[in-house]
């Protein structure tokens, strides 16, 4: 298996390509461009893995290594949030509990919706599973994710 490169394919549930960024073996980054990049490749292992999660449901990512690059604080969000199994949902509040920040500062909420905006991985951590927080990825690939994990 490559260790870097850009991989993608079209996913048929969004219609629309899924696009896999990898370095040294990790996924750092997930996009959903308009269309199919001419300049990547469509064979790797990491991306079969994600579009198997949107396309036919089979959801374990967790043994898909990320590079996350974003604040230490962000980052404990972000791999917070990969615990919460397919068809399940949190909310920012229970989000900033399971990220070890204080429920009690306002700030804990506001690093919480940051890390999502700026989740680099989306569906490799599951942004569209927070119901009142934002999403790195557009918003009808959230709403494709979340109807076909049925939340």
């Amino acid at each position: 298996m490559p260790v870097s490169g850009i991989y993608a394919r079209e996913s048929s549930t969004l219609g629309r390509p899924v696009q896999v960024g990898v370095v040294s073996g990790k996924v750092i980054n997930v996009s959903f461009p308009d269309s199919l990049p001419a300049d990547t490749e469509s064979d790797h292992d990491h991306l079969d893995a994600v579009l198997a999660a949107i396309d036919r449901g089979e959801t374990d990512l967790s043994s898909v290594p990320i590079g996350l690059t974003v604040p230490t604080d962000q980052r404990s969000v972000l791999e917070s949030l990969r615990n919460v199994p397919r068809g399940d949902t949190v909310d920012v509040a229970l989000l900033v509990r399971m990220s070890g920040l204080d429920p009690e500062d306002d700030d804990s909420e506001r690093v919480v919706r940051e890390a999502l905006a700026a989740n680099p991985v989306p569906v490799v951590v599951p942004d569209h599973r927070v119901k009142d927080g934002p999403s790195a990825a557009p918003d009808d690939v959230v709403e494709a994710l979340r109807k076909s994990e049925g939340i």
